[in-house]
């Protein structure tokens, strides 16, 4: 098995300077792995504040720079896991989702959890198959 450790603008030395031990994006055995995904601005680093549409939206955004990082897309998504802090989300959640995958659904789960600990009521991880792969 080959594994690399993908290199995330913003993102991957935000992860380093606050100490998680944790890598953004992975790539392994044709597919890309994104670690959950919060809702940050990806020009700043920062948290996205506000209700629950804004925040998926940003999430989403962050997941598509990390897609792109390592040279895939929301096309090549086959598995999505939303993480959100209350289950009365879901439908506010579904309407962002829908714009950015329109059709051609991948797989999903949608996880509420109990006793978040962060300032965001969302995270989103997905994994995608790699172009690479695709064309080879």
């Amino acid at each position: 098995m080959k594994k690399e450790i993908v290199e995330v603008p913003v993102l991957s030395p935000l992860m380093r300077e606050l100490g998680i031990p944790c890598s953004s994006v992975t790539k392994a055995n044709g597919f890309v792995f994104v670690a959950a995904t919060p809702p940050i601005d990806m020009a700043t680093g920062k948290i996205v504040r506000g209700d629950i549409e804004t925040q998926t939206e940003a999430s989403l955004n962050a997941v598509k720079l990390c897609l792109e990082a390592a040279d895939t897309s929301f096309d090549n998504v086959v598995m999505v896991r939303i993480y959100a802090a209350n289950a009365g989300f879901y439908n506010a959640i579904n309407r962002v989702y829908q714009k950015h995958f329109p059709d051609n659904f991948p797989s999903r789960s949608f996880v509420p959890v109990s006793g978040w600990f962060m300032e965001f009521d969302i995270e989103i991880e997905v994994q995608a198959v790699d172009t690479y792969a695709i064309s080879s």
